[in-house]
């Protein structure tokens, strides 16, 4: 697994702010530093942050549409149910963030470091997940659905009870995760029989 954590260039700070509630209508944000924001109930709608580093901020029940967070780096944040609707993080990480019952609905997180996230219960439909790193994520009893997970990082991941169905599975290493009781199409069955060894062939 690599090490994607890195420190960003920082320009401008934003320390202590209240942002609860704030419409955020296509603001642009570049290199700024968000240290113990408060962005509860925010609602943003198309606005991008490039660069940007987050502490200790408070995403609870923000809604994002059309956002972008390019290359971020989010560290010890709170996303109690957030939703994110085709947003694009491509790049950006996240560090000892938690994650209670978020909503990734469309939207690209290629190459988006999650390793070791603890996403129990979180929705992710209709995503691009290409190259991202689950490695170690935490899964149980979530919805990954019509994903796209080519390249994805999966190692040690925790599929217990998670929803797959639709999604690509095509590098999913079985051998390496947990799937016990994971919800998954016969097209994907296949896949995974496939990926065992088996050999899978239509009946005589």
């Amino acid at each position: 697994m690599a090490d994607r954590k890195r420190a960003l260039p920082i320009d401008t700070t934003i320390s202590s702010a209240d942002w609860d509630g704030r419409d955020l209508t296509r603001e642009t944000f570049s290199r700024v530093l968000f240290a113990d924001v408060d962005m509860t109930e925010v609602v943003d709608q198309g606005s991008v942050f490039e660069e940007c580093t987050f502490r200790n901020v408070r995403f609870n029940v923000s809604a994002h549409t059309d956002a972008m967070f390019l290359n971020c780096t989010f560290s010890r944040c709170s996303f109690f149910d957030a939703t994110f609707s085709s947003c694009k993080l491509t790049g950006s990480v996240f560090d000892s963030c938690t994650f209670g019952l978020l909503k990734v609905e469309g939207g690209d997180w290629s190459y988006v470091g999650l390793p070791g996230a603890d996403l129990r219960g979180s929705t992710f439909d209709g995503v691009r997940l290409r190259e991202a790193d689950l490695s170690g994520a935490r899964l149980e009893r979530a919805e990954v659905l019509r994903t796209d997970l080519s390249g994805a990082w999966l190692h040690s991941a925790d599929l217990t009870g998670c929803d797959l169905r639709g999604s690509d599975l095509g590098d999913l290493d079985p051998h390496t995760v947990t799937l016990n009781k994971a919800i998954i199409d016969p097209y994907q069955a296949t896949v995974v029989a496939s990926a065992l060894g088996l050999d899978v062939r239509e009946p005589r």
